[in-house]
């Protein structure tokens, strides 16, 4: 997969040439809309809520998300003085080749992945407890009627 420095240029290079979104909000209205080509969020957000559904977001609508360990690295590639949960590259600008290559590299690792055989654990069979019985009880009327033996 693609290195961090590798990620952080093809932001810094878009954000000069091309267009990106930068912030959790209008990235998440980026995906929504499906303008978003490649988005980057970082792992150090707290509350991790903030950033939590960007990957979900990005699968379903099959846009590549890569994550990354800091969000003052993030938001000094995206130009800005303080640092920032997400970016999402809307237009690629002179980053059209990077981020193409990022995907395939994406692609190709995900395809390795689906073409390994899955390792099948073995279920351990719990020992099966049979049920006992069940006595039946005494009807209501039985209960009831006093025991004329007992007289």
């Amino acid at each position: 997969m693609a290195d961090e420095a590798q990620i952080l240029e093809a932001v810094e290079v878009a954000r000069t040439t091309g267009k990106i979104r930068k912030g959790a909000n209008e990235v998440t209205k980026a995906i929504e809309k499906g303008d978003a080509k490649l988005v980057v969020y970082a792992a150090d957000v707290n509350p991790k809520e903030v950033v939590m559904h960007l990957p979900l977001l990005c699968k379903e609508k099959n846009i590549q998300c890569f994550e990354i360990s800091k969000k003052e690295d993030l938001g000094a590639a995206a130009g800005l003085p303080v640092a920032t949960a997400a970016v999402a590259i809307v237009k690629e600008g002179d980053a059209k080749n990077s981020v193409a290559g990022m995907r395939e590299e994406a692609k190709e690792k995900a395809e390795k992945k689906a073409a390994e055989p899955k390792k099948v654990e073995e279920k351990k069979e719990k020992p099966k407890v049979q049920a006992k019985e069940a006595v039946p009880e005494e009807s209501a009327e039985q209960a009831a009627e006093p025991d004329e033996k007992a007289e």
